[in-house]
């Protein structure tokens, strides 16, 4: 089968893998038909590596799946061939002390279908338990069933941190990640949101899911914007995802005393330098997130009755044949580029 092969920096081939294996109990054989390119993507794109974690090459990216199933393990139900599914790309024990907690996310013997433990899915078929699927309506195209992923995580950041109705949120960054912040920030009850980003499109981008403010980054320091925008006091709640120095440092300094700071983007930087002193005097609470929590049904919903606009997020659509031509896209920022999918 066609597959897309990360084999050197900011190198990708179209190369043939073997076909896979047959599904055995509990497991569905999946044709691939949409996957979105996610900023973790590129950073083993761009850099070689990823959360200090190098490639192997040559690696099978993309995390962010749908399709269609075409064959059927034995035991499996609900499922058929035929059914419109997007993937959850995490394979959780669902035996260890946190699955049990229910907090599968942090799996001690989770495996990860995106490219240094088993390959991802910019390939055409795989072979997947079939509790890591969820079924997509009808109506719903396959390159929007792959925003599932990425707002599964959005969700899981408001399960760790409180968003009450009234309060301020500032988003860093206004990637896929950062934009989906933004929405279901407005969703939420957020009184006032502010977008911070360089590229024009995406600000506007922003505004259109429900920024109240967007600010380019490059005319304006965020946390000088932030603080004047708040009459000094700044955001009850900053989500961070560009996880770069300089936005999660901008962000500790434009928290509101005992504010919320959410790391969700991955630093470049083997040893970011953090300003642990701007949260020192403020008071402020740095979560960390990974992934997400199982949180793919309740971001279909969401999407499927209309309360994200999951079809505005998609800027960029490649087939398989272009792969290249999307990371380029992505790696430059290109075009005004937000999200990009590749469609088999």
């Amino acid at each position: 089968m066609q597959s897309v092969q990360l084999v050197a920096r900011e190198r990708v081939e179209l190369r043939d893998m073997p076909e896979p294996r047959e599904p055995r109990p509990g497991e569905v054989t999946v044709r691939v038909r949409a996957v979105g390119i996610c900023g973790s993507d590129m950073h083993f794109y761009r850099e070689g590596s990823c959360a200090g974690s190098p490639a192997s090459y040559p690696i099978v990216l993309g995390h962010e799946p749908a399709g269609e199933v075409a064959a059927v393990g034995p035991g499996v139900q609900g499922l058929r061939p035929g059914t419109r599914v997007a993937i959850e790309p995490a394979i959780t024990c669902g035996e260890c002390e946190f699955c049990r907690a229910g907090r599968h996310n942090l799996c001690e013997k989770v495996v990860f279908m995106g490219g240094l433990q088993l390959p991802g899915f910019l390939r055409e078929w795989a072979t997947v338990p079939a509790r890591n699927t969820v079924e997509i309506p009808s109506g719903m195209s396959y390159p929007v069933a792959t925003v599932v992923e990425p707002l599964a995580v959005i969700l899981h950041a408001l399960e760790l941190t409180r968003l009450d109705p009234g309060e301020t949120v500032a988003v860093m960054g206004a990637g896929p990640i950062g934009l989906l912040a933004v929405a279901v920030a407005r969703m939420a009850g957020a009184a006032r949101i502010i977008s911070a980003d360089p590229i024009p499109r995406r600000l506007a981008l922003a505004r259109d899911l429900g920024a109240d403010v967007a600010i380019d980054v490059t005319s304006q320091p965020a946390a000088e914007a932030i603080l004047d925008l708040t009459n000094g006091q700044g955001a009850h709640l900053i989500i961070d995802a560009a996880g770069q120095p300089d936005s999660l440092n901008p962000a500790l300094r434009a928290v509101r005393h005992g504010g919320r700071v959410v790391l969700i983007g991955i630093p470049s930087e083997d040893m970011p330098r953090v300003d642990l002193y701007a949260a020192l005097n403020r008071e402020a609470t740095l979560l960390a997130l990974k992934r997400s929590n199982r949180n793919d049904r309740v971001a279909l919903r969401l999407i499927e009755s209309g309360k994200i606009d999951a079809a505005k997020l998609i800027t960029h659509r490649f087939p398989l044949s272009h792969a290249d031509k999307a990371f380029q896209t992505a790696a430059a920022y290109a075009e005004g580029i937000a999200k990009a999918v590749i469609e088999l």
